[in-house]
Protein backbone atom coordinates (compact mmCIF):
# COMPACT_ATOMS: atom_id res chain seq x y z
CA UNK A 1 0.00 0.00 0.00
CA UNK A 2 1.68 2.82 -1.14
CA UNK A 3 -0.40 5.63 0.31
CA UNK A 4 1.70 5.26 3.62
CA UNK A 5 4.44 6.29 2.59
CA UNK A 6 2.71 9.26 0.91
CA UNK A 7 1.06 9.82 4.70
CA UNK A 8 4.05 9.82 6.41
CA UNK A 9 5.76 12.27 3.48
CA UNK A 10 2.43 14.24 3.91
CA UNK A 11 2.78 13.95 8.15
CA UNK A 12 6.24 15.24 7.60
CA UNK A 13 5.76 18.24 5.75
CA UNK A 14 2.90 19.35 8.31
CA UNK A 15 5.01 18.59 10.99
CA UNK A 16 7.94 21.05 9.14
CA UNK A 17 5.40 23.57 9.00
CA UNK A 18 3.98 23.31 12.65
CA UNK A 19 7.48 23.51 13.50
CA UNK A 20 8.52 26.81 11.67
CA UNK A 21 6.03 28.21 13.27
CA UNK A 22 6.09 26.97 16.35
CA UNK A 23 3.18 25.25 16.77
CA UNK A 24 2.47 22.17 19.33
CA UNK A 25 0.19 20.59 17.04
CA UNK A 26 -1.75 21.06 13.68
CA UNK A 27 -5.71 20.84 13.09
CA UNK A 28 -6.39 19.63 9.67
CA UNK A 29 -3.95 19.03 6.40
CA UNK A 30 -5.54 19.54 3.43
CA UNK A 31 -4.16 17.64 0.48
CA UNK A 32 -5.79 17.32 -3.64
CA UNK A 33 -6.04 13.86 -4.93
CA UNK A 34 -6.17 13.21 -8.57
CA UNK A 35 -8.47 10.70 -9.88
CA UNK A 36 -6.09 8.99 -12.31
CA UNK A 37 -3.43 9.44 -9.29
CA UNK A 38 -3.34 5.93 -8.15
CA UNK A 39 -3.56 7.43 -4.70
CA UNK A 40 -7.53 5.59 -2.61
CA UNK A 41 -8.42 8.47 -0.68
CA UNK A 42 -9.92 5.80 2.04
CA UNK A 43 -6.00 4.33 2.30
CA UNK A 44 -4.38 7.59 2.60
CA UNK A 45 -6.63 8.72 5.40
CA UNK A 46 -6.79 5.55 7.18
CA UNK A 47 -2.61 5.66 6.90
CA UNK A 48 -2.64 9.00 7.94
CA UNK A 49 -4.10 8.28 11.27
CA UNK A 50 -1.59 5.61 11.73
CA UNK A 51 1.18 7.81 10.91
CA UNK A 52 0.01 10.85 12.96
CA UNK A 53 -0.96 8.64 16.28
CA UNK A 54 1.52 9.96 19.23
CA UNK A 55 2.67 12.99 17.55
CA UNK A 56 1.89 16.58 16.99
CA UNK A 57 -0.30 15.94 14.29
CA UNK A 58 -2.29 13.30 16.60
CA UNK A 59 -6.02 13.88 15.61
CA UNK A 60 -5.42 16.28 13.13
CA UNK A 61 -8.01 15.44 10.09
CA UNK A 62 -6.65 14.76 6.54
CA UNK A 63 -9.20 16.62 4.05
CA UNK A 64 -8.80 14.98 1.05
CA UNK A 65 -9.89 16.97 -2.18
CA UNK A 66 -10.85 14.88 -5.12
CA UNK A 67 -10.02 15.91 -8.90
CA UNK A 68 -11.96 14.26 -11.59
CA UNK A 69 -9.52 13.32 -14.42
CA UNK A 70 -9.93 16.27 -18.23
CA UNK A 71 -8.38 15.37 -20.75
CA UNK A 72 -7.99 17.30 -24.17
CA UNK A 73 -7.97 16.60 -27.81
CA UNK A 74 -5.55 17.01 -29.74
CA UNK A 75 -8.31 17.58 -32.74
CA UNK A 76 -11.03 20.02 -31.54
CA UNK A 77 -9.35 21.02 -28.44
CA UNK A 78 -12.58 19.99 -26.11
CA UNK A 79 -11.99 18.69 -23.11
CA UNK A 80 -13.50 15.72 -21.68
CA UNK A 81 -13.81 13.37 -18.78
CA UNK A 82 -11.83 10.31 -19.78
CA UNK A 83 -12.95 8.12 -17.07
CA UNK A 84 -11.68 5.44 -15.21
CA UNK A 85 -9.19 3.55 -16.90
CA UNK A 86 -8.94 6.37 -19.48
CA UNK A 87 -10.18 6.45 -22.90
CA UNK A 88 -7.84 8.71 -24.40
CA UNK A 89 -9.98 9.98 -27.23
CA UNK A 90 -12.79 12.60 -27.63
CA UNK A 91 -16.52 11.76 -27.33
CA UNK A 92 -17.01 14.37 -29.46
CA UNK A 93 -14.98 14.64 -32.48
CA UNK A 94 -13.14 10.44 -32.05
CA UNK A 95 -9.69 12.38 -32.23
CA UNK A 96 -7.10 11.48 -29.66
CA UNK A 97 -6.42 13.33 -26.70
CA UNK A 98 -2.77 14.95 -26.67
CA UNK A 99 -2.88 15.62 -22.83
CA UNK A 100 -4.47 14.55 -19.73
CA UNK A 101 -5.07 18.54 -18.13
CA UNK A 102 -6.27 17.33 -14.59
CA UNK A 103 -6.05 14.35 -12.85
CA UNK A 104 -2.95 13.48 -12.15
CA UNK A 105 -2.04 15.47 -8.71
CA UNK A 106 -0.75 14.77 -5.54
CA UNK A 107 -0.59 17.56 -3.77
CA UNK A 108 -0.83 19.53 -0.13
CA UNK A 109 -2.88 22.71 -0.38
CA UNK A 110 -2.74 23.64 3.38
CA UNK A 111 -1.39 22.96 6.63
CA UNK A 112 -4.24 24.56 9.64
CA UNK A 113 -2.41 24.79 12.95
CA UNK A 114 -4.58 26.04 16.30
CA UNK A 115 -5.65 29.77 16.29
CA UNK A 116 -6.64 29.71 12.66
CA UNK A 117 -2.69 30.07 11.48
CA UNK A 118 -3.14 28.38 8.03
CA UNK A 119 -0.29 27.52 6.09
CA UNK A 120 -1.69 28.72 3.06
CA UNK A 121 -1.49 31.31 -0.54
CA UNK A 122 1.74 31.42 -0.99
CA UNK A 123 3.08 30.57 2.22
CA UNK A 124 6.69 29.42 2.24
CA UNK A 125 5.62 26.47 4.27
CA UNK A 126 2.36 25.75 1.27
CA UNK A 127 5.63 26.20 -1.86
CA UNK A 128 7.53 23.64 0.85
CA UNK A 129 5.26 21.29 0.99
CA UNK A 130 4.24 21.32 -2.69
CA UNK A 131 8.02 21.10 -3.62
CA UNK A 132 8.66 17.83 -1.74
CA UNK A 133 5.48 16.57 -3.34
CA UNK A 134 6.01 17.04 -6.26
CA UNK A 135 9.58 16.03 -6.03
Amino acid sequence: MHELSIAAAVAESARDAARRHGAASVESVRVRVGELSGVVPDALRFSFEVVTEDTVLAGAALVVEDVPARARCGDCAGQFAPGTPPRLWCPRCRGAAVELVAGRELEIVDVTLPGGDGCAGNHPARRDAQQRESA
